[in-house]
């Protein structure tokens, strides 16, 4: 505005007119004034104002009228505020050599603090955000360092809260965006994770092995005790069989015994019935048949025989022997007698054969 005032002043002087650029000179300078007595203050924005060098307040968002010529302001961006780190080297507890940057998060909350306390509060910031990181990082071992970026985040912003706060600056958060090791590390970790891969991947392994042996066994077990049962059933059945079977034989052959016994004496009756004698002498076992077969017959018991027991044939010894057959076979004897003499019986030689009558005392008194 002043060089435009020269000017005008210079182009009035050559027009030979002294007055009209006296009176231009005037005109800017009063324009000049208006403006610095008015001054604008943002909405995100707190402006401390001072005259002569003198902190007098802290402007709000608005229009404000201010001495001109003799004020001045500084603008403090109220907003959320991002301060990039710088990368870092530092070493670890356990001596490795690692590099870190980090974000920092920062919002001015007392302009005139951040005025009148830090000569410039970004660059502040940012400096002791580095020492900061350098500090976490070097009370960390390496592992930590790789694996606990909140820790870090944590202990950095905690670090940095207490200066901060006088300087009326708040740290809204820290982030902590890479921690790279050194190359030789970086290796020396590869080959330690292939390592532990190549170990997790033999005990799995080992494990399955195990797990699969147990099983096969347990199988195996099972197998065997569903075998032994199985085995144990078919003994029993056969051992049930042979019983049987053995009972079966038994019975048979008792049965056949009788049977031959009974045949072989009704051959010695018939032949003794062919005799001369009237007295006859028969075994005990032949008289116990004879006294069976003669219930069997005649459905009474010899009761005169107190010796001998009469006993009765099953089912299947009846039909085995052919009872039956033998009473329909001594009927049709017993129906030709009645159609002959029921006196004495001829034999071969032309003698009188006793009858039945007749034996059967003779045997009650033997």
């Amino acid at each position: 505005m002043a060089f435009l005032g020269v000017l005008a002043l210079g182009y009035a002087v050559l027009l030979g007119d002294l007055l009209v650029g006296v009176g231009i000179l005037f005109v800017l300078f009063a324009a000049i004034t208006l403006m610095s007595a008015f001054e604008v203050v943002e909405a995100y924005e707190r402006r401390p104002l001072t005259i002569f060098g003198e902190y007098r307040q802290v402007l709000a968002p608005g229009l404000h009228v201010i001495p001109p010529f003799v004020s001045r302001t500084y603008p403090f961006d109220m907003r959320t505020q991002t301060l990039d780190v710088p990368t870092q080297e530092a070493i670890t507890r356990d001596n490795s050599p690692v590099t870190a940057d980090a974000v920092v998060y920062i919002k001015v909350m007392d302009a005139k603090k951040a005025f009148l306390e830090v000569d410039d509060y970004k660059k502040a910031v940012s400096n002791l955000a580095q020492t900061t990181l350098r500090a976490v990082i070097g009370d960390m071992e390496l592992d930590d360092t790789l694996s606990r970026r909140e820790t870090i985040n944590a202990k950095i912003r905690t670090e940095l809260d207490e200066p901060t706060d006088e300087w009326g600056i708040r740290v809204e958060s820290v982030e902590v965006r890479e921690v790279n090791p050194t190359r030789e590390v970086q290796r020396a970790m590869e080959e330690q994770t292939s390592a532990e891969r190549r170990r997790r991947a033999m005990i799995l392994e080992a494990q399955g092995e195990r797990r699969s042996a147990v099983e096969k066994a347990e199988g195996d077990k099972q197998s065997n005790i569903i075998r032994a049962q199985g085995e144990k059933q078919s003994q029993i059945l056969e051992a049930q069989g042979d019983a049987i079977s053995t009972v079966l034989r038994a019975r048979s052959a008792e049965a056949m015994g009788e049977r031959a016994i009974i045949e072989r004496g009704m051959e010695t009756l018939e032949a003794i019935g062919q005799g001369e004698s009237t007295t006859f002498v028969l075994p005990q076992e032949l008289t116990s048949l004879v006294g069976r077969y003669g219930k069997q017959l005649s459905g009474a018991d010899v009761q005169e025989m107190e010796a001998l027991d009469a006993l009765e044939f099953d089912a299947e010894t009846e039909k085995m022997l052919g009872l039956d057959d033998i009473e329909a076979a001594l009927e049709e004897l017993e129906s030709l007698e009645i159609g002959g003499t029921s006196g004495d019986v001829p034999t071969a030689e032309g003698e009188a054969r006793p009858d039945e009558e007749d034996i059967i005392p003779d045997v009650e008194r033997s």
